[in-house]
């Protein structure tokens, strides 16, 4: 069940279908990676609503889908233009998983932040990208943009 689960996840990630990717999750799930540090239940699937919806050329690949119990993990790949700067980026993530009730409750994402930044930003990511100053930005912009994007889908 859980190895259908992920990948209906991913699946609905490639085809930018956030409903469907939102309705794999638990109500309360809990979500981080090295950008969205600790994220709760709306606040994580508004998360992938704002991504799906910004993401016009998003493309998605996953593989290595694996299942033990109750837990999971698996390896996908982002190529995306990154709307502040015109950057071209092409991301590549670890996930794992928790699941509670045919629902995945917990989903940690990891990637190389600096390395994201070094194609995100370009020079100022390349150069400062390993600084806790700029990775600190980059989450407080990431914070901030996930608040004005719930906001304007709340009115």
């Amino acid at each position: 069940m859980s190895v259908e689960l992920v990948t209906s996840f991913y699946q609905a990630f490639s085809r930018r279908d956030a409903e469907g990717m939102v309705a794999c999750y638990a109500d309360d799930v809990r979500f981080s990676d090295p950008v969205f540090t600790d994220l709760h239940g709306e606040r994580a699937k508004d998360m992938w609503r704002m991504l799906c919806e910004r993401g016009k050329d998003l493309e998605i690949t996953f593989r290595d889908v694996k299942v033990d119990g109750d837990r999971g993990s698996a390896h996908w790949e982002a190529h995306y233009t990154f709307g502040a700067t015109g950057k071209r980026v092409h991301n590549v993530i670890d996930a794992s998983f928790v699941f509670a009730d045919g629902r995945i409750a917990e989903h940690v994402d990891s990637f190389d932040l600096r390395r994201w930044s070094g194609m995100a930003l370009g020079v100022t990511g390349k150069l400062f990208g390993w600084a806790p100053f700029l990775q600190n930005a980059i989450r407080k912009n990431g914070a901030k943009a996930l608040d004005a994007w719930s906001a304007k889908r709340a009115r």
